[in-house]
């Protein structure tokens, strides 16, 4: 559900409305006038909610536990091999040919107003923002309504804190600093350059053109994380991007929207984290980790520079790994030294 903190919901819409402007048929025996207040992911969804649901192998427990009142789903046509999970009981199931581009045309009804905050104050603090004691504003700050600054906090030179947006008590936020739609705990440390909350890249195409899917989450960073200078945040599409507690994030790390960083995670410089991926509670990431949407890496486990995943990978915990695909770094280094023995050239007067 979007946060009416950063988000104007202008629904409720019946579902003969909401399929209409979708283009999809509404199920025989379905009442047309039925009231969907919001937009929810499956986990967070009750009778009131749409909910959509890609057919994902990873999400198909999720889709048959949900409580949605309607879900979106792939029609048959479009489903490529397996089946589509039984619906709950008294889940109204839209089918669409595309989910994605139903669900971005059905979000941008409810929420027209969902990609950039919008400024309307004249001077650089907004009256209606709530400023601690002892806050160190440097110059050319600004900060939106509604937002919160926590006692003793410091924010560097150009810092922009966007509407609604909450940071906690003893923090440190360095210069050019950009943060939006999201909520900071205490004693976090954001270097320069950072930028927090901003719109997922969610996109969904027609075969001609490119459709964006509305970023209607939000970014909630713990206690004690630091966050390296040029690190990029995303938010959600419609859950949450988690950044636990204690966790230490380097320079030039990227974070895809829907990603839950566990507690006390390590991620070295140019790491870059796809859609939805999960790491558990003290997970160590070497430089230039690239992991792929939906993957999940198990608790203590630790991977070397440059290595990485497909989508939908869980890899076990506590375990090392190297390489890309992403194996225990034992394995992985056999085959290197194979690789390496079948290259070497032939010794002279060998008959190889």
């Amino acid at each position: 559900m979007a946060d009416p903190r950063f988000f104007k919901n202008l629904g409720p819409f019946t579902l003969g409305q909401i399929c209409e402007k979708a283009g999809i048929a509404l199920p025989a025996g379905a009442d047309d006038g039925r009231t969907v207040a919001d937009l929810a992911d499956l986990s967070g969804a009750g009778p009131q909610h749409l909910a959509f649901f890609s057919g994902a192998k990873p999400l198909h427990e999720a889709f048959a536990a949900s409580s949605a009142g309607a879900c979106l789903v792939p029609s048959a046509a479009s489903l490529k091999g397996g089946q589509r999970p039984q619906a709950p009981p008294g889940m109204v199931v839209l089918e669409s040919a595309s989910v994605a581009q139903a669900f971005a045309t059905i979000a941008a009804m409810f929420y027209p107003h969902h990609s950039q905050p919008r400024w309307r104050q004249t001077g650089a603090i907004s009256p209606e923002a709530r400023i601690g004691q002892d806050v160190q504003i440097a110059p050319s700050v600004v900060i939106g309504p509604l937002a919160e600054i926590g006692d003793r906090t410091s924010l560097g030179p150009g810092v922009v804190v966007g509407p609604g947006v909450a940071i906690g008590r003893d923090c440190e936020i360095g210069a050019l600093v950009t943060i939006s739609h999201s909520y900071i705990g205490d004693r976090v440390v954001i270097l320069p350059g950072a930028h927090i909350g901003q719109p997922g890249f969610g996109f969904t195409t027609n075969g001609v053109d490119y459709l964006k899917v509305p970023q209607l989450g939000r970014v909630i960073v713990q206690d004690d994380v630091e966050i390296g200078s040029s690190t990029t945040i995303d938010r959600g599409a419609l859950g949450d991007t988690v950044i636990g507690e204690g966790s230490k994030l380097d320079n030039l790390v990227m974070i895809a929207h829907n990603c839950q960083i566990g507690r006390h995670c390590v991620i070295a410089g140019q790491t870059g984290l796809a859609g939805s991926v999960v790491l558990e509670d003290g997970v160590v990431l070497a430089g230039q980790v690239g992991l792929g949407d939906h993957s999940r890496v198990g608790a203590r486990a630790r991977m070397g520079a440059r290595s990485g995943t497909g989508s939908a990978i869980f890899l076990d915990g506590g375990v090392d790994y190297g390489g890309a695909p992403a194996k225990p770094v034992r394995e992985w280094a056999r085959e290197i030294h194979a690789l390496a023995r079948l290259a070497r050239p032939p010794k002279r007067g060998s008959n190889d």
